[in-house]
């Protein structure tokens, strides 16, 4: 029953759960609960619970890789009060997949640095994409981003974060 309707509807439905809820305690009878099914049928369409949190983590970086690829538009898109709630799952996951690697969250944090290395790279030239400044001005790119989406989603002050951006990408692009 892989891949059926109902698999893709109730992949949805509990991962609008834990954008709203967090990973971190997810019981599968709440989470069942809330999405109109039953730990047994979740288990049954997802195998276990860590693979129901593995794609749902899968599932987190598709909507994280949706999003525009230069690094003005990845700060308009991670400061949109619309994301806070991926925001808090995509730190959330992180921290966990470096804290237990072997768990479900397994190699997420090194995917995600690798997702957005890749994301940052297309929108630079080709001829800077392909050097050692180039490699270096994305890695920084991305922990100023890392930072300030830490610091917005722990003060919510947009206004002066989001001028912190501008001025560091002034600097760094």
């Amino acid at each position: 029953m892989a891949g059926s309707a109902r698999e893709a509807e109730l992949l949805e439905k509990a991962y609008a759960y834990v954008l709203e809820n967090g990973l971190s305690d997810l019981s599968l009878r709440p989470l069942a609960s809330a999405i109109g099914s039953s730990p047994r049928v979740l288990l049954f369409l997802f195998g276990s619970k860590d693979e129901l949190v593995r794609r749902l983590l899968a599932r987190a970086r598709e909507d994280e890789l949706a999003g525009p690829v230069d690094a003005e538009g990845v700060w308009a898109w991670l400061s949109d009060p619309a994301h806070a709630g991926l925001l808090r799952l995509w730190t959330e996951a992180y921290a966990r997949s470096l804290s237990d690697p072997s768990g479900p969250w397994g190699d997420f944090a090194r995917s995600t640095v690798d997702d957005w290395l890749r994301i940052l790279a297309a929108a630079q030239p080709p001829e800077v994409r392909r050097t050692a400044r180039g490699r270096a001005q994305r890695t920084a790119v991305l922990a100023l981003l890392r930072g300030a989406m830490l610091d917005l989603l722990a003060t919510g002050d947009r206004a002066r974060v989001g001028a912190a951006v501008a001025t560091a990408l002034d600097q760094l692009t």
